[in-house]
């Protein structure tokens, strides 16, 4: 005859759910009090009253005046990209251009635009892209009409991640990147022990979603960390195209 298992199985799962039961009870008799805490204190900033607008604990790397806060990013010279209405463009040729101050983990907000007079196709469209600390990209194409391999489209990381959607809008019209990035974290002997990530919203879409990057942006072969610095400056591309930029700021979230 076959020996019923069916008291053993209860008899089993009531000693799981009794003590939840009395954990749930115990938690229940808890004052209020005993699950509020004051400290720390979130330190007080100003939000922007506008969408896009730098809240008064970011750093503003333009404000539509100048270029300041960049350098040539080859030889550190000053940066002679093109400042006109209140944006600035790549100067095709003249090489990237990257902050003079270093950061690690960031909330990165950057308007870009892809040239209104539409040449080229693919890779050759409205091409540029903002590398977190001059190593990790964030694709910036006009995506608008056009194809090309979809870890390489706007939004992208590229070579890496392609965005959930594609939220591109009309060269016409302006796009706006949101970026928060955690860096990667190496050991005392140059070890990963944490990957970077990132999240993207393009023009308020999430198009990453704490994607793990897998290295420093490559054009070819696969990407494979090394490593540097705790922080590194931000970099902007000059591939030829003149892509324009506006309302560029950042917070420092280290």
């Amino acid at each position: 005859m076959k020996k019923s298992t069916n008291g053993i199985g209860l008899a089993f799962l009531a000693l799981l759910i009794i003590p939840t039961m009395a954990n749930s009870q115990n938690d229940n008799d808890l004052p209020p009090e005993a699950t509020e805490f004051y400290e720390p204190v979130p330190k007080k900033i100003q939000a922007g009253s506008q969408p896009g607008e730098a809240p008064s604990d970011a750093i503003v790397l333009f404000d539509g005046t100048n270029l300041d806060a960049w350098q040539n990013a080859e030889d550190g010279s000053t940066a002679n990209w093109n400042i006109s209405d209140g944006n600035f463009s790549v100067n095709p040729g003249s090489g990237p251009i990257k902050t003079r101050e270093e950061f690690g983990d960031v909330q990165l907000h950057l308007e870009w635009r892809a040239p209104q007079e539409i040449k080229g196709e693919g890779q050759g469209r409205g091409n540029s892209g903002v590398f977190l600390m001059n190593n990790y990209e964030v694709q910036i194409l006009d995506s608008y009409e056009s194809k090309t391999y979809t870890n390489g489209q706007a939004g992208s990381i590229y070579k890496q991640s392609p965005p959930l959607v594609n939220a591109t809008k009309s060269p016409e019209e302006w796009n706006v990147y949101d970026i928060i990035f955690r860096s990667p974290r190496f050991n005392k002997d140059g070890m990963l022990i944490k990957p970077a990530t990132v999240t993207v919203l393009h023009n308020g879409v999430l198009v990453q979603e704490h994607f793990e990057i897998k290295g420093p942006t490559v054009y070819t072969g696969i990407p494979h960390y090394t490593a540097h610095a705790e922080k590194l400056p931000i970099r902007l591309q000059d591939h030829g195209n003149p892509v324009s930029f506006r309302n560029i700021w950042v917070r420092d979230l280290d």
